[in-house]
């Protein structure tokens, strides 16, 4: 069973940033190739000035994250995930695969993606699947395409069971960053009467406006394709951001405008390390009902201060 190799090529400047939003893709680590200071870290690390031609001749300006993804994941759902944040920080990027072909990854990966419960009410059913057992749970049927968001994300299951304890009946939901739609689905199974879901990523859009129709659910969902909220009007009793810390950090500084009095915060992809970045810039303005974590990432449920 072959792994896929993913490489991202940035500019060397952003490299760092640029591996934080990788490490979101994979718990086992990546590996990263940046030669901008050469000369300098062989001295610092090895003690040497000696220096191989070949690495002498690296590009200076660009740097190479390497990324690995196991066979039993998806890895078009990792191309997408990284090109949409990637987009949204502004990093100039190019991504390469090898070990599978592109095509090949929507056919292989989905035998191992089967139907799954999620917190205590709903069940995401692949639509390939046709045999199952609800148990009860309400059932959210996905075609994740190569957007992303098929719910095997701790991320997204976190989001997922914080929907769970704040959607009420007749509520009105918006899902920044909305990928496959998986998240504004959830919450109308759950109750909400409508949800918006807008994605920097067209392609995104488009899955989560399929997706909604194979729920039955066209008439209350509405998908936009845009920059955060730059294209978003009204206010929402729920609001779910299940991004990158940068980007949550970003989007608080106005979030509070589509927030109807009492709305709930929700936001998630924030890998632990970042977490007291997070909250340094939320709470001034919110307070925290509730905190979840697995596998080093954090979500939390937030309301504005009265």
């Amino acid at each position: 069973m072959e792994w896929t190799e993913v490489t991202i090529t940035v500019p060397a400047e952003s490299v760092d940033l640029a591996g934080d939003i990788a490490q979101m893709v994979v718990p086992y680590g990546i590996y990263i190739e940046d030669y901008s200071n050469l000369e300098q870290e062989a001295w610092e690390i090895a003690h040497i000035d000696l220096i191989d031609e070949d690495l002498l001749k690296k590009d200076r300006t660009k740097a190479l994250v390497h990324v690995y993804i196991d066979p039993k994941e998806n890895p078009s759902e990792a191309v997408a995930f990284l090109s949409e944040r990637y987009r949204a920080e502004g990093i100039p990027f190019a991504i390469d695969t090898s070990a599978c072909l592109e095509e090949d990854w929507i056919n292989n990966w989905k035998k191992y993606f089967k139907p799954m419960p999620v917190g205590n009410r709903l069940l995401i059913r692949p639509t390939w699947e046709e045999e199952y057992d609800a148990g009860g749970r309400s059932v959210l049927h996905l075609e994740p395409g190569v957007a992303f968001g098929t719910g095997t994300h701790e991320t997204t299951r976190l989001c997922m069971e914080l929907l769970e304890d704040y959607v009420t009946p007749g509520c009105e939901m918006l899902d920044v960053g909305c990928g496959s739609g998986i998240l504004s689905i959830a919450a109308l199974l759950l109750g909400a009467k409508r949800a918006v879901g807008v994605d920097i990523d067209e392609a995104g859009v488009r899955t989560a406006v399929e997706n909604a129709r194979i729920n039955g659910l066209s008439g209350r969902f509405a998908g936009i394709h845009g920059n955060l909220t730059d294209r978003v009007q009204g206010t929402f009793d729920v609001v779910a951001a299940n991004i990158v810390a940068d980007v949550i950090i970003l989007l608080t500084g106005d979030v509070r405008q589509f927030l109807k009095p009492g709305a709930v915060y929700l936001v998630s992809g924030i890998i632990d390390t970042r977490e007291q970045d997070v909250l340094s810039a939320v709470e001034k303005e919110f307070e925290i009902l509730q905190r979840r974590e697995e596998k080093g990432w954090v979500a939390m449920a937030l309301r504005s201060k009265e």
